[in-house]
């Protein structure tokens, strides 16, 4: 049984690591709550999710939230959301989709990347955003 187990080992290691539903939820609680902020005006509260290289380069509210509003409309201004599909990429990193209804009804696609900070926190590293061919009704 051993021989077996031992070509066994590196077909396990062949395949992605899946996330643990409770790591999932809580880096999808953490894009909710942005989402939501920008919703309600909360500026400061979305920028609380930005995670230190992203504060880095925006390292005030003022430059995080011209990017925002410049860039990524779809998501500053959303009028729903849904989660697709996600990928751990290691214990502390995710990369989630999520499918976003902008202002102007049409449909678009925004990767987020996420990583587990010291304090228990999944914060926003990068979103990429893309323009989907449909309008949703």
């Amino acid at each position: 049984m051993r021989p077996a187990a031992i070509l066994l080992a590196p077909l396990l290691f062949a395949f992605p690591v899946l996330a643990g539903d409770a790591e999932i939820k809580a880096a999808q609680d953490s894009i909710s709550a942005q989402l939501q902020a920008f919703r309600a005006g909360d500026d400061a509260g979305a920028y609380a999710y930005a995670a230190p290289n992203v504060k880095r380069i925006f390292p005030t509210l003022d430059s995080f939230m011209d990017m925002v509003a410049g860039g990524y409309s779809a998501v500053h201004h959303s009028q729903s959301y849904s989660f697709g599909k996600v990928q751990e990429m290691s214990q502390s990193a995710i990369i989630q989709q999520v499918l976003i209804v902008g202002p102007d009804g049409r449909d678009y696609e925004a990767i987020y990347t996420l990583e587990l900070q010291s304090d228990g926190i999944w914060r926003i590293t990068g979103v990429s955003l893309r323009a989907a061919n449909s309008v949703s009704t």
